[in-house]
């Protein structure tokens, strides 16, 4: 499978697409009366084929960024432009379709489908865009092959070890070649040897060319990516700042 776009990855950044795109994005939630702001104004650009990896505390906001960049939530102030779509302009089925477009999402916990095969569970987001049963066992089958698990095609999650369920979500993520990985915790439940399967995979649909947006609070696992983030007090702080001001 090939990686969404024309752009060489290896470019220079001013040679680039911006491919997610977001500036002054504000996200409040509400406790009773309390106000909590989570998101502060944060600013973040990503571009075509880079890997960035974000870093932060527990509760500093890094799952309400993911959701609010996977179109799962709603900034309440701001501008986010996904591959050049305005997010604001668009009402829930319009999100959603776009979702299902131009992102594939790897979550810590898989959420893969139960009492669903490995295939079925790949091929799920094409049911979402209309394709053809055939055609989309065809390109869930290829997916599997591609994440070395295409002898497990007719097992179900349950019959799967940790690490191979998570390659099948990563199958699944990219069956529909989009234009962003979204990538929450990928090793956070995995022993060593499926650590390092998952993030081989990463490096290699990365060295394709894939755009990978990946949550961890691991350093090693953050090491694997081209840049780092660290989110602290509502807004992004370039790791290498953020590690001198803590030596000083």
């Amino acid at each position: 499978m090939e990686a969404s776009g024309s752009n060489d990855p290896t470019g220079t950044p001013a040679e680039r697409e911006v491919v997610l795109d977001a500036h002054r994005i504000v996200r409040t939630y509400r406790r009773g009366e309390i106000e909590v702001p989570v998101l502060k104004g944060l600013e973040l650009q990503v571009l075509r084929g880079e890997w960035v990896a974000c870093t932060g505390r527990s509760g500093s906001g890094k799952s309400t960024l993911l959701n609010v960049l996977g179109l799962l939530d709603s900034a309440d102030d701001g501008t986010y432009l996904l591959a050049g779509h305005d997010v604001s302009e668009l009402d829930d089925t319009g999100r959603a379709r776009l979702r299902n477009l131009l992102l594939g999402f790897v979550f810590q916990l898989h959420n893969l489908l139960p009492r669903t095969t490995a295939l079925e569970n790949v091929a799920t987001p094409l049911v979402y865009r209309g394709v053809r049963r055939a055609e989309r066992l065809r390109r869930a089958s290829a997916a599997l092959a591609m994440v070395g698990l295409a002898d497990r095609a007719d097992h179900d999650p349950n019959e799967l070890s940790g690490g191979q369920m998570q390659r099948v979500a990563i199958a699944r993520a990219v069956v529909g070649d989009p234009e962003v990985l979204l990538v929450d915790e990928p090793t956070g439940n995995l022993d060593l040897q499926a650590t390092g399967e998952v993030l081989e995979l990463l490096d290699r649909l990365h060295d394709e060319g894939r755009t990978i947006l990946m949550i961890t609070h691991e350093e090693d696992v953050a090491e694997h990516a081209d840049r780092r983030l660290v989110l602290g007090d509502g807004v992004l702080h370039d790791y290498h700042s953020q590690a001198a001001e803590a030596h000083r």
